[in-house]
């Protein structure tokens, strides 16, 4: 979206010499976010301790946003009765924001509303790109879906591959099919993108032979194409090992930092390591928003831990607020929520997100008992 301020003054205005130096510098420098027409009607400039007096008739400047996605009260209901969404309403800036929920939380069919593969029953999602995509810079994700599409970077939770075809003879594929028709400049894309995604060793070889990280980084490579300033990534970390699941975190680290980035994830440590914004959603219901430093500090004084014996967990859910349990080396280690030590032998522990995401899922759960 544009904001345009246009002023008319028939007078001389007084600017220091420095100031209109630094003014028309910046505005040369910062083409993307800037621009300005001026009409100068007389520039006298005088040296050592006087100004220079600039007198014009009209000035304009146009201010292009940052780029931003705005969900509002969005939902969705499947024939089989299933309301998957429900009033989802949600504002995403450029980086990475974590979409955190259990399996059947509502993520998929969030992500395949943004990415135009379903269609939503009501609600609006409008994706704001800052630049000249549209006449003034927004898109209407729900009608204008080849907008949409040209912007648009999509890695599903399962997608299939040629097994038969070298990695790098199929992005190129994909990148002719993007509309990337230079021959030049689609193959110096595939080799950025295979170099970035740390696949380029790797490009004459089979997809059907790589790993299941290397096909997630694939994936990745083949969402980027066409610089989308919207890219969409369902559960991809799943499955893989704490090798690929560092590989991959890098690169969505260094896509984060150009586009909006949404990934959909029921793992928490992708969110806490990857993203300055999340949610947690629920039910096809958005339980929490925000910074997940400022939801861990939130908790603060509040998560009290003990391990016990497992035959005693029901007797603890019973009299404690239990908002997560594990097995560690054959004992049940218990986090709860208390503003106050629960009773001797708890120790107060430093809240981590999962602490946030199941203190949250279970008051929910608790409200709606």
């Amino acid at each position: 979206m544009c904001l345009s301020f246009t002023f008319y003054h028939p007078q001389a205005i007084q600017f220091s010499e420095n100031i209109v130096h630094e003014f028309h510098e910046s505005a040369r420098n910062s083409s993307e976010r800037i621009s300005l027409i001026c009409s100068f009607v007389r520039i006298r400039a005088i040296r050592g301790h006087y100004h220079t007096q600039i007198q014009f008739t009209k000035f304009s400047i146009n201010v292009v946003l940052s780029m931003e996605l705005r969900i509002d009260n969005l939902t969705k209901t499947y024939p089989n009765g299933t309301q998957a969404l429900k009033g989802v309403s949600l504002t995403l800036g450029q980086g990475m924001f974590g979409l955190l929920g259990p399996n059947g939380a509502g993520k998929s069919s969030l992500m395949r509303t943004l990415a135009t593969l379903q269609e939503a029953d009501s609600g609006s999602a409008t994706l704001i790109t800052g630049d000249s995509t549209t006449d003034d810079g927004t898109i209407n994700v729900l009608t204008d879906k080849d907008a949409v599409r040209r912007t648009l970077g999509y890695l599903p939770q399962e997608f299939g591959v040629y097994p038969k075809v070298a990695a790098e003879e199929m992005l190129n594929h994909f990148a002719a099919l993007k509309g990337l028709s230079n021959a030049k400049e689609r193959k110096e894309t595939v080799e950025y993108l295979l170099n970035m995604t740390n696949l380029w060793d790797a490009r004459k070889k089979n997809l059907g032979g790589f790993s299941g990280g290397m096909r997630q980084r694939f994936g990745i490579a083949v969402a980027l194409l066409g610089n989308p300033k919207l890219i969409i990534v369902d559960e991809p970390t799943a499955g893989l090992d704490p090798a690929e699941r560092n590989r991959f975190h890098n690169v969505l680290a260094e896509v984060g930092e150009k586009s909006i980035v949404i990934l959909s994830t029921h793992i928490v440590e992708d969110v806490s390591e990857l993203c300055s914004n999340m949610a947690i959603i629920n039910k096809g219901e958005i339980l929490l928003q925000g910074d997940p430093q400022f939801a861990m500090e939130s908790l603060r004084g509040s998560i009290w831990k003990k391990t016990i014996d497992k035959h005693s967990l029901q007797d603890y859910q019973a009299r404690f607020h239990v908002i997560s349990n594990r097995l560690v080396l054959g004992k049940t280690l218990i986090h709860v929520l208390s503003d106050v030590q629960p009773e001797d032998g708890f120790a107060e522990v430093e809240p981590d997100l999962e602490d946030v995401y199941f203190s949250t899922i279970n008051a929910r759960e608790e409200a709606a008992a």
